[in-house]
């Protein structure tokens, strides 16, 4: 039994573990893109929002691995990969790191964008920029700039025809239906978000087990192990099952005050959009997409209803995370290499 713990097989061991630690971090930081808004209405109550969307993470995250399979082979190449391990291992300490202080603060950063740009730095440290796959990584960055403008123009039109559609029903009518309405829209953001994020982790783990080569697979396939499935599900819904409370009450009311009908029409608007990139094998940021789509119905009501201020400091933190990552995972590859 001892003769199987190589050096080789213990830092695997230490990336799974740190792999599935990213994931559970990212449901508890995340669980406030599936149910901030149903909780600040009282759609739902804090104890029952975190049981829907642990509980549809959880089935999302098994039913799909097309984005998986995008992470793993988009950003670099697994096959050709050295030190692959110490690689991914410096982009969990970096996407770990940056979402710890993220969550201590409050603001809602993008667990994807911690970790595409960990897994980028990390490569660009061991091999040079030539490591990336430069078509692959662009489309990626791509889908992650595009979806959270596309959400916020759909949570416009949507916040706007939804209006129009009650605008003959009673107020406490309206409310008292589309606090109902909520619980089905948070369901369908919880399995959305399982099943564009969780892909993540099994791309990165795979990624570990290729390059290290305990994975026999041949150049340009890339099939996700069944357990490697069931542990990032499993390890996301645990996380989400612990909360985020930080970050509900930022989403949830610093950004503008939300109305059950508002709240409604941003999750499905949310919703749609991730379930629609997620079809397409691209990865989205969650935390984006329902920011976005929160501060498009909020604006198609009247733009002083957002609050700005708020708005630009998280916009300024998207636009940093990537780069930060980057050379966090850049530089821890460089110490962990002299140790490792």
């Amino acid at each position: 039994m001892l003769d199987l713990l190589t050096p080789e097989m213990m830092l695997l061991i230490l990336v799974v573990v740190m792999a599935l630690s990213f994931d559970f971090i990212n449901g508890f930081h995340d669980t406030a893109n599936a149910i901030a808004t149903s909780v600040s209405t009282r759609a739902l109550s804090p104890r029952t929002a975190i049981i829907i969307a642990s509980s549809f993470n959880l089935i999302g995250a098994l039913s799909y691995t097309g984005v998986a399979k995008t992470i793993g082979g988009g950003i670099t190449d697994p096959f050709q990969l050295e030190n692959g391990l110490v690689v991914v291992l410096a982009a969990l300490i970096a996407a770990i790191l940056w979402n710890i202080i993220t969550w201590y603060f409050g603001i809602p950063s993008s667990s994807s964008h911690a970790i595409i740009g960990g897994v980028a730095g990390a490569a660009i440290g061991a091999a040079g920029f030539d490591s990336l796959n430069w078509a692959g990584f662009i489309s990626i960055v791509q889908a992650l700039i595009v979806s959270p403008l596309v959400a916020f123009a759909v949570g416009f039109i949507v916040i706007k025809l939804v209006s129009k559609l009650v605008a003959n029903t009673a107020y406490h009518k309206t409310n008292r239906k589309f606090r109902m309405m909520q619980v089905l829209s948070a369901s369908w953001q919880s399995f959305s978000h399982g099943a564009n994020d969780a892909q993540k982790t099994m791309g990165v783990i795979t990624i570990a087990l290729v390059s290290g080569g305990f994975l026999h697979q041949e150049p340009g396939e890339f099939i996700i192990p069944l357990w490697v499935k069931i542990a990032a599900a499993v390890a996301m819904a645990a996380g989400t099952a612990f909360g985020g409370w930080r970050i509900i009450k930022t989403l949830g009311g610093k950004i503008m005050k939300i109305k059950p009908i508002s709240g409604f029409s941003a999750d499905l608007s949310s919703a749609l959009i991730i379930t629609i990139f997620t079809a397409l094998k691209l990865p989205v940021s969650t935390t984006h997409v329902i920011t976005s789509a929160i501060l498009g119905v909020g604006a198609s009501q009247k733009l002083n209803a957002v609050k700005w201020g708020v708005a630009g400091r998280i916009v300024i933190t998207w636009l940093i995370t990537l780069p930060i990552t980057g050379l966090l995972a850049a530089a821890s590859y460089v110490v962990l290499d002299v140790f490792l």
